[in-house]
C-alpha cells in the first residue's frame, strides 16, 4: 500500500506543476526585511499617504503595481501593503445622479506573526477603504472608528482621501527597494552525475493527503542532519522540522512538531531533476501520502 500511495503522488504532481506560482518582489519582503524599514534608506516615515504620493511611488517594486507601504501595527507586528488611489461609483437612488467617491484600495497585504520570518497572522487582497473607516491589520478586517485598527481613510478635502496610521501604529512608504529584500542571484539548480544530500536544500510547496498544504524549507548539514520549517497554509503558523538523510541518499526522513502531536514523513527525491519529493507520512497512527514540489523563486 505504501508504494501504491507513492505512485499516486508521483503521477499527480504533473497535473499541478503549472499551478505553482513564482514569488514576486512583494513576497521577498519578509518579516525581517520589514523590521529594517525605520532605518532603511529607501523607506520614509509618513503620517499620511496621499494620491500624489501613491502615483509617484507606484512602481517601486519591480513587476508589481501599487505603492509599497510598511506598517508597524498597534499590536507590534509588521505588515506590508500594496496600495492605490481609486474611485467607487455609487448607483443613483430616488432618481438622483450617480456619485463617484474616492477610496483607498489595498491591493494586497500581509501581516506577519512576531518572532517568525514568514508565518502569516493575516492577509488579503482587493480591499476598498472608504473615508471614515479603519482597517485592523492584525484581524484582517475593516472596522468602525470605535474599534481602532491600524490605518484609516480620511477625506481631507472634497474628492481627496488619504490613508493615515491610527494610534501608535507607524507607517513607512518605500521610495526605492530595500536591498535586503532582493534575493541573491544563484545558479540554476541542477542534479549532477552523483546525487548529493545537499540537493534537498531549498523551499518546497508541500501537499499532504489533499488535506493540508504549506511551505516547507529544508537545510541539510555536513552530517546529513535536516533542519527547517513548515509554514501551514491553513493557519499561517510556522512549525519546526527536524530529520536526517537515509539510505539511499535521495531518501529523507523528517518530522514536523505541531503543538499537540508530531507528524513523520518518509520521502524520496526525484533523482532526474530534483524538483520533487514524494512519499508517505504518519500522524496519530494514520498513514497517508504526500508530495512536495521545489519552489522556483
Amino acid at each position: 500500500m505504501k508504494f501504491t500511495r507513492i505512485f499516486f503522488c508521483v503521477t499527480t504532481i504533473a497535473s499541478v506543476w503549472s499551478g505553482i506560482a513564482r514569488a514576486d518582489s512583494f513576497d521577498h519582503y519578509t518579516n525581517q526585511v520589514l523590521a529594517s524599514a525605520p532605518e532603511a534608506k529607501g523607506a520614509t516615515a509618513i503620517t499620511e499617504l496621499t494620491a500624489e504620493m501613491i502615483a509617484q511611488n507606484d512602481s517601486v517594486l519591480p513587476g508589481v503595481k501599487g505603492a509599497m507601504v510598511v506598517v508597524y501595527t498597534n499590536d507590534k507586528r509588521w505588515c506590508k501593503l500594496l496600495m492605490i488611489a481609486a474611485r467607487h461609483k455609487i448607483a443613483p437612488t430616488n432618481g438622483g445622479d450617480a456619485q463617484v467617491v474616492p477610496i483607498v484600495r489595498i491591493e494586497r497585504y500581509q501581516t506577519y506573526r512576531e518572532a517568525s520570518e514568514r508565518a502569516i497572522q493575516a492577509e488579503g487582497k482587493g480591499i476598498s477603504l472608504f473615508a471614515g473607516f479603519h482597517f485592523h491589520l492584525d484581524l484582517g478586517q475593516v472596522v468602525p472608528e470605535k474599534i481602532g485598527g491600524d490605518i484609516r481613510a480620511v477625506e481631507k478635502s472634497p474628492r481627496q482621501v488619504v490613508a493615515m496610521p491610527v494610534g501608535n501604529a507607524k507607517m513607512y512608504l518605500l521610495t526605492k527597494p530595500i536591498p535586503e529584500a532582493m534575493p541573491p542571484k544563484s545558479e540554476k539548480f541542477a542534479i549532477g552525475a552523483k546525487f548529493e544530500p545537499t540537493y534537498f536544500n531549498g523551499a518546497y510547496k508541500l501537499y499532504d493527503d489533499g488535506r493540508r498544504s504549506g511551505v516547507l524549507r529544508l537545510k541539510v548539514n555536513a552530517d546529513n542532519d535536516v533542519t527547517g520549517t513548515l509554514i501551514s497554509d491553513r493557519d499561517g503558523r510556522e512549525y519546526e522540522v527536524r530529520g536526517s538523510i537515509a539510505k539511499p541518499n535521495h531518501r529523507i526522513l523528517f518530522t514536523v512538531q505541531f503543538p499537540q502531536t508530531v507528524q513523520s514523513f518518509d520521502g524520496l527525491m526525484f533523482t532526474g531533476d530534483g524538483k520533487a519529493i514524494a512519499g508517505t507520512n504518519k500522524m496519530q497512527e494514520r498513514e497517508a501520502s504526500f508530495y512536495a514540489i521545489r519552489s522556483e523563486d
